[in-house]
């Protein structure tokens, strides 16, 4: 124990924010991109994935919905790393939401497999590199080995400051919603609080994502141009990109990509934008 504490300290200590971050020339060209350096604080903070269109990629190559969920994984990992090395804050991921519970028995059990297999198989690589996992969701309404197993990874990485990877699993934003303000609704029921103590701050405490901060900039794949349940108090303020391709073809290029148009974005957060004078800009 004491020696993988060291390990993980040690990690921290030199796996410092790079100055700039980049992707290969040949990674660039293959988006029409540029290969220059990004400065880091220019990144978002938080970057939450819808990552959708595995079905659709398997049934462009006549294969089983199946193949795609595992398509998708491979995509996943290299995303995750990615985060970690450029040194983004937090990454939200749309797993599995609570209406892909009607999805076909066959296509479920597939990514309960596969949300088992890659919890096993990841899990050390994560701990290692100081990942902090937070399971969005339901956890208590997972199967039990895949409830076991996400159980686990929260309780292993729960002391670790690095990247904090946040896997939406059994997840609904509204569900979340209420979640919320019934747990508020206990604590005034109970003389903890006021109804006029409840404000945005005590009211985002009571969400998945409180260690987090909002979400910077939402990326969905597959070209739909919707929420879909996902973390509809969190992305309040963000910037939202549409990546037509499927998810199994997105890559550190793309996502490359995705970061630099948020880098050109004006964020004004409803306010206006003023030159150095203080005159409105256009």
């Amino acid at each position: 124990m004491f020696f993988e504490k060291l390990s993980k300290l040690l990690n921290s200590a030199f796996h410092r924010t790079p100055q700039y971050i980049t992707v290969s020339v040949a990674e660039a060209q293959s988006v029409s991109q540029p290969a220059a350096a990004l400065p880091p604080s220019r990144l978002p903070r938080h970057v939450a994935i819808i990552m959708d269109g595995n079905g659709r990629w398997a049934n462009a190559r006549g294969l089983p919905r199946s193949a795609g969920h595992a398509a998708g994984t491979e995509a996943l990992r290299d995303i995750i790393r990615a985060s970690d090395d450029w040194g983004i804050e937090a990454l939200s991921l749309y797993a599995f939401s609570t209406e892909n519970w009607a999805r076909s028995k066959e296509e479920v059990s597939a990514l309960m497999s596969l949300l088992l297999k890659y919890f096993n198989s990841e899990i050390d690589e994560l701990d290692e590199k100081n990942v902090h996992i937070t399971i969005l969701g339901d956890v208590d309404g997972l199967p039990e080995p895949q409830r076991e197993a996400v159980v686990n990874a929260m309780a292993r990485t729960k002391d670790n400051t690095g990247l904090k990877l946040n896997i939406a699993l059994n997840y609904g934003g509204r569900a979340e919603l209420v979640r919320a303000a019934q747990r508020l609704a206990e604590q005034v029921k109970s003389g903890q609080i006021d109804p006029e103590d409840i404000d945005d701050m005590l009211f985002e405490q009571q969400l998945y994502t409180r260690e987090s901060p909002d979400v910077d900039l939402l990326i969905r794949t597959s070209g739909e141009q919707r929420l879909s349940n996902f973390l509809p108090w969190q992305t309040t303020y963000a910037e939202f990109i549409f990546d037509p391709i499927n998810w199994p073809e997105f890559n550190r290029a793309r996502y490359m990509k995705c970061l630099r148009e948020y880098a050109d974005r004006d964020r004004r957060f409803g306010g206006v934008k003023t030159d150095a004078s203080g005159e409105v800009s256009p």
